[in-house]
Order: C-alpha cells, then sequence, then structure tokens
C-alpha cells in the first residue's frame, strides 16, 4: 500500500517515456552501414532498447518513493497501561535509622527502593504524592520515571517544614483517590510508604478508605517501614482494596517487598493490529541496481548520437 496513492498518477510519465523509447520513435538518425547487408542481432536490440528504457524505469521507481510505499507490521503484544501513585511519609521519623541500630536512614533506603521499583515498571505511569501532615503532589502521573528518581535530595525530612511533621495517612490516600480516579485508561495502584500510626484512620475511617478504594477499582499495597510490625489501621484500609501489607525492617527486606509487588502486580499484555508502516527498504534497492545498470550502459549498450 502507499501512504499518498495519488502520487502514482505520475506513473503515467515513465510510461509513455517507454511507449517511445520502444515502439513510438521513428527518429533515428540513419548512417551508410545502416542501408549495407547484415545480419539481425536481436539479443543486442533487445540490450539497446532495455538500455534506453533505464531512465524512465528510474523515473517510475521515484515515483514509487514518493507514494510512500508501507506494508502492515507484524502483530505483537503490548504492554497494558498501570498507573502507579507512590505515596511516601516524609514526617519527621522518616530520618530516623530504619531498624535499632543501623545506619541506614529510612528515607534514603525508602526512595532506593523506589528508584528500582520504578525502573522494573518501565512503561507504566508512576506518579509521587508526599505527605506528613499535609499532602503534596510532587510528580503527576508519568511515564518519565527520571522525574521521581530525581526528586531525592528535595524530599528529606529533615528540610521538611513545621507542618510535615506528623503522619496523615487517610489524607494522603484520598489525594491519591481523585489523581488516580481522573486516569480513564490502565489499571490503578498506590503503593504506601509509611513508618507509623495515622492520626486520622481511627473511628472506622480506615475501612471507609478502603472501600472508597475498592469501588474506584484501586490496589493498595501498604509497606510499614521500621521496627516493629505495621499498625492494624493498614490492614482495614488495604483489606477491601485487595491489596496486601507488608513490613520491611532493612534495605534488603524493602527491596523484596518492592519485587513482591511486582510480581503480584504484574503488567498485562494486549494484542495489537497490524499498523502500517514504511517500507522503502526494497524501491531503495531497486533504485541503487538501476543507476548502476544506467551508468554501465552509458559506455556502450546505447544508440549513437542523433
Amino acid at each position: 500500500m502507499f501512504a499518498h496513492s495519488w502520487a502514482l498518477l505520475f506513473l503515467a510519465v515513465p510510461v509513455v517515456l517507454l511507449l517511445w523509447e520502444w515502439g513510438w520513435r521513428q527518429d533515428r538518425t540513419p548512417f551508410p552501414i545502416d542501408h549495407a547487408q547484415h545480419r539481425k542481432r536481436h539479443v543486442l536490440g533487445f540490450g539497446l532498447r532495455a538500455a534506453a528504457g533505464l531512465p524512465a524505469l528510474l523515473l517510475a521507481n521515484g515515483v514509487l518513493l514518493l507514494a510512500g510505499p508501507q506494508r502492515l507490521s507484524d502483530p505483537r503484544d503490548e504492554r497494558e497501561l498501570t498507573n502507579i501513585e507512590i505515596c511516601l511519609d516524609v514526617s519527621g521519623s522518616m530520618g530516623w535509622p530504619i531498624s535499632t541500630g543501623a545506619n541506614q536512614v529510612r528515607y534514603e533506603v525508602a526512595m532506593d527502593a523506589i528508584s528500582r521499583f520504578t525502573e522494573a515498571r518501565k512503561g507504566d505511569a508512576c506518579g509521587l504524592t508526599i505527605f506528613g501532615g499535609e499532602t503534596v503532589r510532587w510528580t503527576p502521573l508519568t511515564r518519565d520515571l527520571d522525574a521521581i528518581r530525581l526528586a531525592t535530595p528535595f524530599l528529606d525530612p529533615e528540610t521538611q517544614p513545621v507542618h510535615m511533621r506528623s503522619t496523615r495517612i487517610g489524607g494522603a490516600l484520598r489525594a491519591c483517590l481523585a489523581t488516580l480516579t481522573q486516569q480513564e485508561e490502565g489499571d490503578r495502584m498506590i503503593v504506601l510508604i509509611s513508618d507509623g500510626q495515622s492520626s486520622d484512620l481511627g473511628g472506622g475511617a480506615a475501612g471507609e478508605i478502603g472501600r472508597e478504594l475498592r469501588d474506584a477499582e484501586i490496589s493498595l499495597f501498604a509497606i510499614h517501614i521500621g521496627d516493629g510490625e505495621a499498625p492494624a489501621q493498614l490492614s482495614e484500609v488495604v483489606g477491601p482494596t485487595g491489596g496486601a501489607v507488608f513490613a520491611a525492617h532493612d534495605r534488603h527486606a524493602l527491596q523484596q517487598v518492592f519485587d513482591e509487588i511486582d510480581t503480584m502486580k504484574l503488567a498485562k499484555l494486549k494484542p495489537s493490529a497490524p499498523k502500517p508502516v514504511d517500507w522503502y527498504r526494497p524501491f531503495a534497492l531497486a533504485g541503487f541496481l538501476l543507476l548502476i545498470l544506467h551508468v554501465l550502459a552509458q559506455f556502450g549498450m546505447r544508440y549513437l548520437p542523433w
């Protein structure tokens, strides 16, 4: 097929030129030898006519190239989009060691694991929301995952203002809910990373938020980072969504948690229909071959000047 099929109308020009060279042309200059007796040389005559038609064939090949030749691509599976909102706690306690006696800061370990996780989810759209006492949508959903990895120096809990020192998970999850419900395409997932109890998940609020996430078809995975077990309120909010709660006490354990989330929420593939793609190669090779033949023919396979 051709992208600009109307251009094929210009093929009439090389067709007329071929007819002129091979049949219509009667004005060649006679030489004395033309009136002598000699045998018919059919092979030479055919070669001369073929050589004379090479410019017209080159022109026809050029017209085909200008028309934009295309072919259907091979069918293949495409990755379905997953919208992943990473909800990161940057309250003051995230600047503490990840566990008793460790020299690894919770925030730094969490950001390193997030970077590895986003690297594994290439093709998905990821966003970053940070929270403490308030919630800030730091990075919108994007497939440019470097934007999340480059945010590390600016989110250190030690540099956060006073109103970010407390922990309000409920408000952060509702902010992520509002972000993800605006996405019409793809699955939806929230990865929550926090290290403490939330001041706004009590009194049944955890179950209510969980049901809101479930109704919006959002899966929630919560990671408690630090000493001790994950708070019960995290299980309450995660339960209705079909997600899971994890506890990580060191860098290796946290990375294993992200790897497990990646396997639990596998990327989906969908078959894609063949699409037209440019197909210039055979026409370019044919034009190159015709050009070489035309140049070689000029060394002797041609009519005498007229």
